[in-house]
């Protein structure tokens, strides 16, 4: 067997192999313990990065947010919010998404190599339609995991009086108190409901857009970059109605509307929306979510696709020299 060679992996370059393994469908004896570094990884730089975003996003969907938060652009938000708040404010909260971030994206994306080998026949290349199923499958099981890390996450990106927890702990310490631990998971069936389509969209997708732009299937970058950020482009803007629906239920017990307060499901907090906000209620948040996820899902799946080539070159560094 040929040495493994490979071009410039920098600047977006396509990187090549002359070796029989391809780091795309990594090697079966490839451990699990792989998968979750690279998912974990992938994870914690996708949430983080954009968070301050993602601050913006929760200010504008939450039912009785202040209009000037809700009628101004993304820049004019930042910008009102590190002012009257601090700088710091743009940053609260995200200890809890690096926490969750880490083992939940680990166990998604071991889930979803995994199904994706189950649902794809053996000796061809994986479909944009078996990557969608198996990102599917993957976000029921990681969002268990994640949803109590994004209840307290989205309760300490509101700020002011109803946000003012010392830390993620006693955030967590205070809602369960004060509502149980039911309010960890009020929203965990919203959230599948809108995670499920979204990551299907994400990922299948992305797969397509992938073989689209880089068809040789050769580690590149670039390609990484630009097909995961079209990808969470269009999740991000199909699938906004419904995380509306999931912020009014994550943050319902910080509000003191009577009736946010009692909407317990996902019908239940849409028609609240609609009965004050209207269709266009659907719709807020909508640019600082496309705006935080498209470099997200970029960041993610390039952090991801970076670890899976270095895994497949050790793989077949290690192939070469036992021949």
């Amino acid at each position: 067997m040929a040495a493994a060679s490979s071009a410039n992996a920098s600047g977006g370059q396509a990187v090549s192999y002359d070796s029989d393994y391809d780091y795309e469908e990594l090697p079966a004896s490839t451990s699990l313990g792989m998968h979750l570094v690279a998912g974990a990884a992938a994870g914690i730089m996708e949430h983080s990065v954009m968070y301050p975003f993602d601050i913006v996003k929760t200010r504008m969907q939450v039912v009785g947010s202040p209009s000037a938060v809700v009628s101004s652009g993304v820049a004019r938000a930042l910008k009102t919010i590190s002012t009257t708040e601090g700088i710091r404010s743009l940053w609260r909260g995200v200890t809890s998404v690096v926490v969750g971030a880490g083992p939940s994206h680990a166990v998604y994306f071991a889930v979803y190599e995994q199904t994706k080998v189950m649902l794809t026949r053996s000796g061809q290349a994986s479909s944009a339609v078996a990557a969608g199923a198996a990102g599917g499958v993957a976000t029921i099981v990681s969002d268990a995991l994640m949803n109590p890390f994004d209840v307290i996450k989205q309760r300490m990106q509101l700020g002011g009086g109803t946000g003012a927890y010392r830390s993620i702990v006693d955030c967590a310490a205070t809602v369960m108190r004060r509502e149980g631990v039911r309010a960890f998971y009020v929203s965990y069936p919203t959230t599948l409901v809108m995670n499920m389509p979204f990551q299907s969209i994400q990922f299948g997708c992305y797969d397509l857009f992938r073989r689209s732009i880089n068809p040789s299937g050769t580690y590149s970058p670039l390609t990484h970059v630009v097909a995961g950020g079209m990808a969470g482009a269009v999740a991000a803007a199909l699938t906004t109605p419904i995380d509306c629906c999931k912020t009014l239920l994550q943050t319902r017990g910080a509000s003191s509307d009577a009736e946010v307060r009692a909407a317990s499901s996902m019908l239940q907090s849409a028609s609240v929306i609609y009965r004050r906000q209207g269709v266009a209620g659907f719709l807020r948040g909508i640019k600082p979510r496309i705006i935080a996820n498209m470099p997200a899902t970029a960041i993610s799946w390039t952090t991801y696709e970076y670890f899976k080539w270095v895994i497949a070159r050790r793989s077949g560094s290690s192939a070469a020299q036992n021949i």
